[in-house]
């Protein structure tokens, strides 16, 4: 049976279910803290991972009580760095309430050998350092005031790159807060920040239909 992931926003989620149960028959589930599995009377499965974990399975609530923990809302620092760009934000449910955005130059890389490409390293080096101290610096100002009041921080862009910005010592109220869920986004603008709700707020889901 062919496998694929889709996301599902937290309001559609009830209604995706139901029509999940409309194509494959009279459904069962099994809800755990960190996903709930959803079997049809076809074989066809929906594996749905739990956002922001994990569930405190209600047996009496519709799915264990998955779709109304998704549409709860969080407040939610989020950090996206890209070599020479950076944006940090806090969201309040899908409302952006703080942020701020900024870039470095970094340089691309170089084909040249010898010395001049040992010379183009080192200044390359010392523009990325600069770039993820300028995003920790912004993180430090937009993310690190809400901490005590914050359910999660996600991180976004290059994984490296966010690891750094989080190695700043000023980061450590923030980083028992990083979710293992990783943004893939383009160069970090406002309104690349605006739309990560759309993302991190989703529902993953592992679907599996039988051929039809």
């Amino acid at each position: 049976m062919p496998t694929k992931r889709i996301t599902v926003q937290p309001e559609r989620l009830e209604r995706w279910l139901a029509g999940f149960a409309d194509r494959h028959g009279p459904i069962e589930y099994q809800a755990r803290p960190d996903t709930v599995a959803v079997q049809a009377a076809d074989g066809a499965e929906a594996l749905c991972e739990v956002p922001f974990g994990p569930l405190v399975v209600d047996d009496d609530a519709p799915f264990g009580g998955l779709p109304a923990h998704a549409r709860r809302d969080r407040r939610v620092g989020v950090l996206l760095v890209r070599k020479g760009g950076y944006a940090s934000g806090v969201f309040d449910g899908r409302e952006l309430v703080a942020s701020k955005v900024g870039s470095r130059h970094v340089q691309g890389r170089t084909a040249a050998g010898g010395q001049s490409q040992q010379r183009f390293a080192r200044r390359r080096e010392k523009q990325a350092r600069e770039a993820f101290q300028a995003a920790a610096d912004v993180a430090a100002r937009v993310i690190l005031p809400h901490a005590g009041t914050l359910d999660a921080v996600i991180g976004g862009g290059d994984r490296g790159a966010v690891s750094q910005v989080l190695a700043d010592t000023r980061m450590a109220p923030l980083r028992e807060l990083v979710m293992p869920q990783h943004l893939t986004v383009p160069d970090p603008k406002l309104n690349v920040l605006r739309q990560t709700p759309e993302t991190f707020r989703a529902v993953q889901i592992t679907l599996t239909e039988p051929d039809t």
